[in-house]
């Protein structure tokens, strides 16, 4: 509920984005989850709630399977990159396991100075 006959409510509607889907400029940034904004720590067991998709469909929104098709193109583009990075850590670890023993006088030197 936004105050919008208020000027500081206009002002608070002119600042408000709504997006389609996840759009360009975003949509290559990596996504964050706020723990303090889940619904499970929110909301009381048992509580109603209700998604804005879903709402927007029943109010005549046409586009929820086109955003639903590119939802799932990006949940398998990101598991895909999920893969690529834990195969990548998973190098690294072999690669500075097998030059331990050459990183051996390095490592205490760095040590000493506290890192």
């Amino acid at each position: 509920m936004i105050p919008h006959k208020t000027a500081r409510g206009a002002a608070a509607l002119d600042r408000v984005k709504l997006f389609e889907g996840i759009p360009a400029p975003y949509d290559k940034q990596k996504r964050m989850v706020i723990p303090d904004a889940l619904r499970v720590q929110r909301l009381r067991p048992g509580r109603k709630y209700t998604a804005l998709g879903r709402i927007s469909v029943e109010y005549g929104w046409k586009y929820s399977d086109v955003v639903a098709k590119l939802e799932d193109k990006r949940k398998a583009k990101s598991a895909a990159y999920y893969q690529r990075k834990a195969a990548l850590v998973a190098l690294q670890k072999k690669a500075v396991a097998s030059k331990e023993g050459e990183l051996k006088d390095i490592n205490a030197s760095l040590a000493a100075l506290g890192h």
